[in-house]
């Protein structure tokens, strides 16, 4: 992962960059363009959507790149570039695509089959380090049948494929990256996509400027005809931009601001919010240093954490507790697992006894300051709180989003508090910090061999009868070892000007645009 940079050090190195070709400024724009304005917390880390390690940016890849296959706002699957669903084979480990044969690229490049080969060819190719390039590593080859027909061959069976093939991937011209280069898909990705955003320019930590794509394949579905989503880090500053109508729609609101305000429509302001699949808001330990390096230390934060109060309290319901990597209300959900580790201070106080920290100990907690997906800062006080009752001292850290992720995937943290998201399937985010070689492997330092074959043996199976048991056994082993503690599923919430059309919050908490626009915005 060291081509890939995690803060503002590749992205835009705090400049600007323009193309110039593409509309000119914003500030120039005819007065009858429909323009659209969102604010985000935070920069996105890079354009090239390979590497997007930042969920709330991952807006702005989207903009631009498109996958075979989407998620929608209800977190169903549909085709997106393919024209329909896969036909799967019987032992499933062939996946067959029919492409649409209407698509072009933003740079009037068709696109065909040859270019889902060449994208995924390339990202699986160990020596161009892709981000995201270990949940992939299942793919045995891709074959183009002809030249809209594609074909995925697996080494084994994989139940997540088409789920993950709507996130962390995206298609791009045979070729481009020879001819262009890197540097132009982490900050100027002109023409590169087939998406509905035509980049136009970026200003770090200020705003990220879209054209409407004139040729884009799903005809008169875009609203707008331009795009700005501007950063803005600060809470009180979003809040600002949206009471001002200076912004449309803001991503991450402040919780105790989206109570007050979801209703305010007198002031022009709405909110709606909705599960966000596949969340989860935990803290992960590092189990190779100190004091998380104890079993017994760390079962004890999981026992003084109160996960009812965090989740009612701090975050109005927005926060559906649980003790176990599943949400409480899933199908897979293991009760006797979460009652384990259900909040009792005399049972802490016994685990942290048998502990070799039974004297106390202290730790760095880390969080984002910019409120990355959910804002955590008053959790992270709260936990503070509750630890020092058992004589543990917890020295809190804000870090900003992209110091954040690059301190956490490189595994440089004691413990760190986050909400992290990803596909909806139950063991994404098992894979992705507990079992070896995946991205976010180092931030647990965690390791169980009987864990790895559960999820091998999850892959292979795809109905709830036979998956059920497995994800119940894998619970039970995260429970008895606590490499982290768990506080619950999430909800993707936002808060958006009474006068927008077509927007509501997306279970996969990146904003959704091409549809959305203000009633006014001529």
């Amino acid at each position: 992962m060291a081509s890939v940079s995690l803060n503002r050090r590749v992205f835009l190195q705090g400049g600007a960059v323009t193309i110039g070709g593409l509309g000119g400024s914003f500030a120039a724009r005819a007065a009858d363009e429909r323009s659209l304005v969102v604010a985000i917390p935070s920069n996105p880390s890079t354009f090239d959507p390979i590497n997007q390690g930042n969920h709330d940016a991952m807006v702005v890849n989207q903009l631009i790149f498109e996958n075979l296959i989407e998620i929608d706002g209800e977190g169903r699957r549909r085709p997106m570039l393919a024209k329909a669903m896969p036909t799967i084979s019987a032992d499933r480990t062939e996946y067959v695509f029919e492409l649409r044969d209407d698509v072009t690229f933003q740079n009037g490049q068709p696109f065909t089959a040859e270019d889902v080969k060449y994208s995924y060819d390339y990202m699986l190719d160990p020596t161009h380090k892709a981000l995201r390039r270990s949940v992939w590593t299942n793919i045995e080859s891709v074959d183009v049948l002809d030249r809209y027909k594609v074909r995925f061959k697996l080494k084994t069976p994989f139940r997540p494929f088409l789920d993950y093939m709507t996130k962390y991937m995206g298609i791009f011209p045979a070729g481009s990256r020879e001819k262009y280069g890197n540097e132009v898909f982490q900050q100027k990705p002109e023409g590169l996509g087939t998406g509905p955003g035509i980049f136009v320019s970026a200003r770090s930590n200020d705003v990220v400027e879209f054209r409407r794509n004139p040729n884009y394949w799903r005809k008169d579905s875009i609203a707008w005809d331009r795009l700005r989503v501007r950063i803005v880090s600060e809470e009180a500053a979003r809040i600002a931009a949206l009471l001002s109508k200076s912004v449309h729609i803001i991503g991450a609101p402040p919780v105790r601001d989206y109570v007050r305000l979801r209703q305010a429509r007198a002031q022009g302001i709405t909110g709606g919010s909705r599960p966000a699949l596949g969340s989860l808001m935990l803290m992960i330990h590092n189990t190779r240093k100190p004091p998380f390096d104890d079993p017994n230390f760390r079962k004890a934060v999981s026992l003084a954490t109160d996960r009812k109060t965090i989740a009612e309290k701090i975050f109005n319901g927005l926060v559906e507790p649980s003790a176990v990597p599943a949400p409480a209300s899933a199908w897979w959900y293991n009760a006797k697992a979460a009652e384990g580790l259900a909040f009792n201070l005399d049972q802490a106080k016994a685990y942290l006894a048998k502990s070799r920290y039974a004297s106390g100990a202290e730790f760095e907690l880390l969080y984002s300051s910019q409120g990355y997906l959910l804002d955590v800062g008053d959790a992270a006080l709260f936990i503070q709180a509750s630890l020092a009752r058992l004589g543990i001292k917890v020295k809190l850290q804000p870090l900003e989003t992209g110091q954040l992720i690059e301190q956490v995937f490189a595994g440089n943290q004691a413990s760190v508090l986050m909400a992290v998201i990803g596909p909806s399937d139950p063991t994404f985010i098992i894979q992705g910090i507990y079992t070896p070689n995946q991205v976010m492997t180092r931030s647990s330092g965690y390791s169980s061999e009987r864990l790895n074959t559960l999820l091998a043996d999850s892959f292979r199976v795809d109905d709830e009868p036979s998956l059920g048991p497995i994800l119940a056994d894998m619970q039970a082993i995260l429970a008895e070892d606590s490499p982290s503690t768990w506080i619950g599923a999430i909800h993707s919430f936002n808060l958006w000007r009474t006068n927008v059309q077509g927007f509501e919050p997306n279970t996969g908490i990146t904003l959704r645009l091409t549809d959305v626009a203000p009633t006014d915005a001529r």
